[in-house]
């Protein structure tokens, strides 16, 4: 598997990521136990992983439905977390 085959993965792996380190900053400003969060945090991150290498060839032909939700999903989080910092939520 070389790099074109994640290339259209690429912008959801990334905003994934950044999403992931705004939920695990959620986490520890709520009083979550910091090693529970890390080992969950690479647990999932491990999952995605290996879920994502293995189900390219598979997921390649829906690269752009899965890029949207992905990236909706992002976009709804993300609003999540600034409200909750806001106090609005």
């Amino acid at each position: 598997m070389g790099f074109n085959e994640f290339k259209p993965f690429l912008p959801l792996i990334i905003f994934g990521n950044i999403e992931n380190l705004v939920l695990s900053s959620q986490g520890v400003i709520a009083g979550v136990n910091p090693l529970i969060l890390a080992g969950l945090s690479l647990m999932f991150v491990v999952f995605w992983l290996l879920l994502g290498t293995l189900g390219t060839k598979v997921a390649i032909k829906y690269a752009d439905l899965i890029e949207f939700i992905g990236g909706f999903a992002i976009f709804v989080l993300g609003m999540q977390a600034m409200l909750g910092a806001l106090g609005i939520l």
